[in-house]
This record gives C-alpha cells, structure tokens and sequence, in this order.
C-alpha cells in the first residue's frame, strides 16, 4: 500500500482497539489438530462422548441471550454448553486458552484486547504484548475486515 506521496505506507502496530479473531486457515496449515485443541476445552464427560463419537449430527442451536437459532454439529454444541460453566474462563487457564475460549463462547466474532480483557480477567496490554508478536497462538490474528 503506497501514500499519495508514493511512499510506502507504515502498517499499524496492534493496539487495545484492534480486533482480533481466530483464523481457522492458520489451522489449515498447522501441526496441530484443531479437532483435538477444541475437544480441550469440553468438560471431561463431554470429551470423553466425543471422542469416541463417530457421529457428526446438526442440531438446532438456540443463543440463550439473542434467541437466535443456528445449526451447530456435535462437538459445537458441546463448546456452547461448556462455556455456560462458570470454570469455563478462570484466572487457572492460560492467556492464550482464556482467549480463545471467549472467542469459542462469543461464536468466533471478532473482539478487541478491552473487550477481551472484560471477560478474560487479563489486562488489554498483557493481551496485545502476547498476540502482537512474530508468533501466531492458536490461529489468533489481528481481524482484517
């Protein structure tokens, strides 16, 4: 991208107000299974259903707060009702995993470390520090609209 000066325009540095989200194509290129990391974050009942599962049925999914219905399979259900637990974000999960267990619980919409810090308990700043850096956590990155 170029100025009107014909210059290079400077990339903005991540801050408080950036929206980040989970890129599920850094999973496509990944080493690790997104399958796996997902069923990390059930209740141990529900990873252990699940992973024995070979069934991937869709169910009606109703959002307790929009009353919006949408069709989640399995394993999407199980997220959504494991982030109604009170544990489901606590100050014992690591940074990284507190993170993307908002993104799991908000349906993957894009937030801001301010936003993300309301829910994690950690400051904005120790969440920019951590996601803004050349390694990219769990397919987090900067959301580019």
């Amino acid at each position: 991208m170029q100025t009107s000066t014909g210059k290079p325009a400077i990339l903005a540095k991540p801050g408080v107000d950036t929206k980040y989200h989970i890129d599920y194509s850094w999973w496509d290129r990944a080493s690790d299974d997104l399958r796996t990391y997902l069923l990390s974050h059930l209740l141990p009942d529900q990873r252990e259903r699940l992973s024995l599962s070979g069934e991937n049925r869709v169910v009606d999914y109703v959002d307790p707060d929009t009353g919006e219905v949408t069709q989640l399979d399995e394993l999407g259900l199980a997220i959504q009702t494991a982030a109604q637990d009170p544990n489901f974000i606590n100050p014992h999960t690591s940074l990284v995993d507190s993170i993307f267990r908002v993104f799991l619980a908000n349906g993957t919409q894009p937030m801001t470390p301010r936003e993300l810090e309301a829910q994690t308990g950690r400051s904005a700043s120790l969440i920019v520090r951590t996601l803004s850096g050349a390694r990219v956590y769990r397919g987090i990155r900067p959301y580019q609209s």
